[in-house]
Parts: structure tokens; sequence; C-alpha cells
């Protein structure tokens, strides 16, 4: 009788169809309605920007890639244009383009291939960007050009933020915004955050294409949702309501395209879970009590750092492994 070998083979052993490319081609899609707003609102200069910073993030990782790691192209997993054009969405659409070439080093060269490349970086390099200019370059990154048919090149989040503290009640500060035209990008901001409405599209579209769960974007905006129901159910004159916070500043953008990020993200829905309420809180606690307007972008970078440790203590369990009763 024959004998017969039993051979074993590495994981993974089922191949899936998606692959790197195709996601990141579905997140390209995805931000479609964001971008076409932003040209809307700001005119062809958002598109400008944008293509501009795309070049730019493309040609550093190929220098990266040519001179210092001299290793295989990845340029072809798109993931260097998501980088782009996720910097350009948290740019304001008149910010010289000097500083988009620097933002997109920061990204490429710093954030991302100093630590090997995509899979390795620890902390989401469109943001890293984003923090480095705001505190190298505060006024150009503060600096909004007036959307179409706003009343303000101020953000709502910055104007809200003066007033309050200026001792004006919240009935006052909302005769001057309008959820409804926060909603459809009827307002100053970074490119890519001034329509919610363009970012849930967006949001769908990952959702169905499964390249993201709803777990991080859903407990990030239902945490800052509780934090400013409670602060406004307290003092409604003196706090924003929920809707408000969800609808300005980066909470829709950074919750559904920069949170989700694969490689800074934890791997375990619990993991997810703990890491999105992190996000929310101190987005929030930034938000109410720093005096920064803004706090999502700390926020995410802030739990970017800490999960490692959520994944080393949210593991899941081991196939065919049994749990102890103790």
């Amino acid at each position: 009788m024959s004998s017969q070998k039993l051979v074993i083979s590495p994981a993974p052993h089922t191949h899936g169809s998606n692959d790197t490319t195709r996601m990141m081609g579905d997140v390209l899609i995805a931000l479609l309605p964001a971008l076409v707003v932003a040209v809307l609102a700001y005119g062809f200069r958002a598109f400008v920007v944008t293509a501009f910073s795309v070049v730019c993030c493309v040609l550093v990782e190929w220098m990266v890639q040519k001179f210092m790691l001299k290793g295989p192209s990845t340029l072809g997993n798109l993931s260097a244009v998501v980088t782009g054009v996720l910097l350009a969405f948290n740019l304001p659409a008149d910010i010289n383009l000097g500083l988009v070439a620097i933002g997109a080093v920061v990204a490429i060269g710093i954030a991302k291939m100093t630590f090997g490349g995509l899979g390795k970086n620890p902390f989401n390099p469109a943001l890293v960007a984003r923090v480095f200019l705001l505190i190298a370059f505060p006024v150009a990154m503060t600096s909004f050009p007036e959307a179409a048919n706003a009343v303000t090149g101020a953000t709502p989040l910055s104007m809200a933020k003066e007033a309050l503290a200026a001792g004006e009640p919240v009935s006052s500060v909302m005769q001057r915004v309008s959820l409804v035209d926060m909603s459809l990008g009827i307002q100053s901001g970074s490119m890519g955050e001034i329509s919610v409405v363009a970012l849930l599209l967006g949001f769908v579209w990952l959702l169905v294409r499964r390249v993201i769960s709803w777990h991080i974007p859903v407990c990030v905006l239902g945490t800052m949702a509780i934090f400013a129901g409670i602060t406004w159910a307290i003092s409604p004159e003196e706090y924003m309501s929920p809707l408000f916070h969800l609808c300005s500043g980066g909470a829709m953008l950074g919750a559904i395209f920069m949170a989700t990020d694969y490689v800074t993200s934890p791997m375990t829905k619990k993991g997810m879970v703990l890491y999105a309420v992190g996000i929310g809180a101190i987005t929030m606690l930034i938000r109410l009590l720093g005096a920064y307007p803004e706090g999502m972008s700390f926020a995410i970078l802030i739990m970017n750092a800490l999960v490692p440790l959520i994944d080393k203590y949210m593991r899941p369990r081991r196939f065919g492994a049994v749990r102890s009763k103790k």
C-alpha cells in the first residue's frame, strides 16, 4: 500500500477577491462626492490642491523607494493616492501649494516610509501631516476662504467656540449657522469636511463594498453625541447640540475615513469599539475644554498610539481553544 503524505501549508488557507488596490480604489470612489462638493463650494482651486497633493505624495513615495529603500514599487496599490486625497481634504482650499508639498513629505516620507511603508506605519500619515502643518503654519491652516453662499469664512465650530467663550448664548449662535447648510456643504472649513451628506454617501459605499465595518464610525459619532447631549441637556444655552458637533469640523471625515484606516486601527471588533469610544471622548474633551476648537485629528493620533496595547489585550480566541471556567 502506497504511503500518503499530509502536507500542511501556511495560512492564509482561503483567499478572497479583495486586495489592497481594490480597497483603495473603493476608498477613492467613496471620496468622490466630497471632492465634487469641495469644487462646487471653492471652485477649481479645490481640484488643483487635491491633484497637486496626490502628485506630491506619489512622487515622494517613488523617490523614497527608488533611492533609499530600493525595494519593489508599491505605487500600484493606490495607497499614496488615497493619502494625497485625504491630506488635501484636511487643508484649506486656498492654501499655498508649497505647504501642500511639505505636507506630502511629512505624510509619506516621515509618517509612512520611515517605518517601512504601507502596513507598518503606526500613525495615520495624512493626519500626521495635518497636525504638523497646523503646528508649524497655524495661520495658513486656520484661514479658510468663503464657501459658495456662506456668510463668513470662519468655520461654524471656531465661530461657536469664540461666541460661547464671549458669553453669547447658543440661541444667538444658531441664528448664524444652519444645520442644513452644514449638511450640504454651505460652510467654511477644510475641503473634505464641509458636506455631511457627501461623506455619508461615501460611508454607505464603503459599507456596501465591505471595505470597513460600522463599528468605528458609529461608535466615534455615538460617543461624541452622548458627550454633547449630556452637556447640552445640563445647559442648552452654554453648549452646542449633539447635531451641531456631528455636522461641524472633522467629525464625519475623521470617523469615516481616518479612524478606520486598517493599519492604524485595532483588528478585533471589541478593540474597534474601545478605540472608537476613546476617539469620540478625547475629541469632545478637546472641543469642550481645550483652547483649540477641533480635536478629531489629535484624538485619532492619540488612539493610534494605543492600538498595539488594544490588540495585545483584546486578542481573538484561537480557533479550537477552550476558555477556562476561571
